[in-house]
């Protein structure tokens, strides 16, 4: 099958892409508002892209009248925002927080969810996730429907549990984020494995990575 994309909507090369490119982690963002109100909202379009300086990217469309999400008006107003990394325990709760309410009504006292200061930026971090990354605004793409941030990480936060700072790695074994499927499916993160080089032997034991 081959597919021309030009001769496809903009919602149909959407739905193409966004459904064939998966699983995508899932970066839920807190900004603050004009009136101090805190923003909580899932984005998949989101990735790591470098780590010096340390950058990481996320996608929010336009509305279809043109106007500006809360989270991208936000960080254009503010140029700082925090990204989270969800797990299986706060995926509800994260879906949640991309159900549309007033500007002036915060996703976090909706769901459930508890704020807590962050160090470099003025938007706060959750408590209940197991990651969060406080950005400062990198630089700005724009599309026809879309703005791009690209953030650079000043400061993390991650459970006591889940890095060794010994050896700078993660303990996987109590990692578990869940990814995005397309439309509202979701993915868990258990089923893994190694692949070793050739020659290589190379423990499978999730807790020795």
């Amino acid at each position: 099958m081959d597919i021309d994309f030009s001769k496809l909507t903009e919602h149909q090369r959407y739905k193409l892409m966004a459904s064939l490119i998966v699983p995508r982690p899932i970066a839920l963002v807190t900004t603050l508002g004009a009136d101090g109100v805190v923003n909580a909202a899932p984005f998949s379009m989101f990735n790591m892209m470098g780590e010096e300086p340390p950058i990481v990217m996320i996608s929010v469309n336009r509305l279809q009248d043109g106007a500006l999400k809360d989270t991208a008006a936000n960080i254009v107003r503010e140029r700082e925002f925090v990204v989270h990394l969800a797990d299986e325990d706060t995926a509800e709760q994260m879906h949640r927080c991309g159900e549309r309410h007033p500007a002036h009504v915060s996703e976090l006292e909706v769901v459930g969810f508890t704020a807590l200061p962050s160090n470099y930026v003025k938007p706060p971090r959750i408590a209940e996730v197991p990651v969060a990354f406080e950005c400062t605004l990198w630089e700005t793409l724009e599309t026809e429907s879309r703005q791009i941030f690209i953030g650079q990480v000043r400061w993390m936060h991650a459970r006591d549990e889940l890095i060794d700072t010994a050896h700078w790695r993660v303990r996987l074994q109590h990692y578990f984020p869940i990814g995005r499927f397309g439309a509202s499916f979701y993915v868990k993160t258990r089923d893994r494995y190694s692949l070793a080089a050739q020659g290589e032997v190379r423990s499978t034991q999730i807790d020795e990575m």
